[in-house]
């Protein structure tokens, strides 16, 4: 089976840097993927793309040596095992609250006997290998967002549950649960020490933590602070922050020109 190096990158204790696809199209996943990200997640809660167009996009990004992930917009277990099917080699599960929460995760995400993952790895076998099913339990990677109250609170008991590989936190969702402003890199003291809590008990028990970022300058720092994976920014907002970029320029350019 094709080895996750996001797996492999932890290990040897080198940081991932994820990439986010938010927008339906193919050919921008490969574009992306061909700048050299680690990985990439299509999320498929907040972005805008569904089934038809996810397959579209795992074929694009495996163009590439950048491995596939895909935040899915809910517990539901039928779409979990068909992104999986469809080759994603990992998934981020929003809004897990609870040890119960994890255990719906993984069962969807594991074949037995540490799961109830039906077998039917189409497209995944073509991506990985046709030993696919014998190594899926320990090549893919499963990990739950903590975004509320209720998850920050129940850490302990969501990292206990056998076959996570750890969480994802949500800073967005994290701030809003707390009466706060949504956003992702927060000088907020309160916030940021429940997210500095969320590494360290990850990482005392020796398990994977990701977080959103806004700036490359952030996630640096939380790589520093003892996350395995950051994701800084995404293609949408790519598009907006250079388009913005060259028409700030170009009106400068004008302003100027009209000056002289």
């Amino acid at each position: 089976m094709r080895t996750n190096r996001i797996l492999s990158h932890i290990k040897e204790g080198t940081g991932v840097v994820n990439g986010w696809l938010s927008l339906p199209c193919g050919f921008s996943a490969e574009v992306m993927a061909h700048q050299g990200w680690d990985s990439l997640t299509i999320d498929m809660q907040h972005g805008l793309i569904d089934y038809p167009q996810l397959v579209e996009m795992l074929t694009a990004i495996s163009t590439t040596p950048t491995v596939p992930l895909v935040r899915v917009p809910s517990l539901e277990s039928g779409l979990i095992m068909k992104v999986l099917d469809a080759g994603a080699y990992g998934v981020i599960a929003p809004l897990i609250n609870s040890a119960e929460d994890a255990r719906a995760l993984v069962a969807a995400c594991r074949y037995p006997p540490l799961g109830v993952r039906s077998f039917g790895p189409h497209r995944a076998m073509l991506y990985a290998g046709n030993d696919y099913v014998t190594h899926a339990n320990h090549e893919l990677l499963v990990l739950a967002m903590i975004e509320t109250r209720e998850g920050v609170a129940n850490l302990e008991e969501i990292l206990a549950v056998e076959g996570l590989d750890g969480i994802y936190i949500g800073p967005a969702d994290l701030a809003l649960s707390h009466g706060k402003t949504p956003g992702f890199d927060h000088d907020d003291g309160e916030l940021d020490a429940i997210i500095q809590r969320l590494v360290d008990g990850c990482r005392q028990q020796g398990k994977i933590v990701g977080i959103h970022n806004g700036s490359a300058a952030h996630a640096r720092e939380m790589l520093v602070r003892g996350c395995d994976l950051v994701t800084v920014s995404s293609d949408a907002r790519m598009l907006v922050a250079g388009s913005s970029s060259i028409l700030q320029e170009m009106q400068r350019e004008a302003t100027g020109k009209a000056g002289y």
